[in-house]
């Protein structure tokens, strides 16, 4: 394997450019999808080549369970500095799979607990729940009833059909900060997180920054294009942008966020002025992939090519361990 093998716990650096500009030069629509694929497969490979070193690592062990070819010198010197970096990538293992325990373990427990909150309250797409904290955010994946009330109809009045499944969580006190058009921006906005499944891209990143802590600024960066995506939706669908960018600075002061970051709200945490700003000026353009000779382009590209050298890495590294324990005495 060689240093193949630690490669791809460090190539996560050669996206931290893109995590930047992506934010401020594409549309954020193509930066959450392309942020969230390079974290998902940067995070992937990392976290193969570290079950890699465990394997080294853990036939210096006294008594280990793995087969005896497994023990082969050849087999444990496939990976540079063998005991150290298996026994390190032993821990780093363990607490990445404690972290991910954790953090699916929070994420259902908050998930039974909104359900359980709606599971009385009539509606469809639209929950309002009576409550002096203000809030907004989208539940995906719980369906009920057809929409009832006026209450549903005016905050549904200038936005699309619902979208599919999930329901959009709004306080009472949320509603009582916003007049009629910026709550017809809320419901637009939270659709918009539906519609385009955000909270999968939210989850990605946040599983790929826990495999590995070099992929944070991904996770930071996902979150707000995400919401900018959103945004962005609530601008076209109302055709209002001025007032999208005004609910959502009322929204910013008094909104408590929302139950779990995996969770895409209104008023998340954040650079909600950049929100604003953005939404003040002109529609981004909908460009799929920037120029090359570009600082962004070549971020992009950078970003592309170390995603790539990443998997070619753990693959050679891989194969390179099964050959010689496929060769090695039985």
């Amino acid at each position: 394997m060689g240093v193949f093998v630690l490669l791809p716990l460090l190539l996560p650096l050669t996206a931290l450019p893109i995590a930047r500009l992506a934010e401020r030069h594409l549309h954020p629509r193509v930066a959450t999808r392309l942020l969230s694929a390079l974290a998902a497969v940067l995070a992937a490979c990392s976290t193969v080549c570290l079950g890699l070193l465990v394997v080294v690592g853990t036939v210096q062990l006294p008594g280990h369970p793995l087969p005896d070819a497994w023990a082969d010198r050849e087999a444990r010197t496939t990976a540079p500095y063998e005991e150290a970096a298996g026994k390190g990538a032993v821990i780093a293992l363990l607490a990445v799979a404690v972290s991910w325990s954790t953090a699916v373990r929070r994420h259902r427990r908050v998930r039974r607990q909104a359900e359980l909150a709606l599971a009385g309250v009539p509606g469809g797409e639209l929950a309002v729940l009576p409550d002096e904290a203000a809030y907004a955010y989208a539940l995906p994946g719980v369906r009920s009833r057809a929409s009832r009330g006026v209450l549903g109809w005016v905050l549904s009045l200038r936005t699309s059909p619902a979208g599919p499944g999930g329901r959009i969580v709004v306080s009472t006190a949320m509603l009582a900060c916003l007049d009629a058009g910026e709550r017809a921006a809320l419901v637009a906005h939270e659709r918009a997180h539906l519609a385009g499944r955000h909270h999968r891209y939210l989850l990605a990143v946040r599983f790929a920054a826990r495999a590995n802590p070099l992929l944070m600024p991904l996770r930071s960066a996902v979150a707000y294009t995400a919401e900018r995506w959103a945004d962005e939706e609530a601008a076209r669908v109302t055709g209002e942008r001025r007032v999208v960018a005004r609910a959502i600075g009322k929204a910013a002061l008094v909104s408590r966020g929302t139950p779990t970051p995996t969770l895409a709200g209104f008023a998340a945490p954040g650079p909600v002025p950049r929100r604003v700003a953005a939404l003040l000026a002109p529609a981004p353009s909908p460009v799929s992939w920037p120029p090359v000779f570009t600082a962004v382009g070549l971020a992009a590209w950078a970003a592309a090519a170390g995603t790539l050298g990443s998997a070619l890495s753990s693959a050679n590294a891989t194969l390179t361990l099964f050959l010689v324990l496929e060769a090695g005495p039985l």
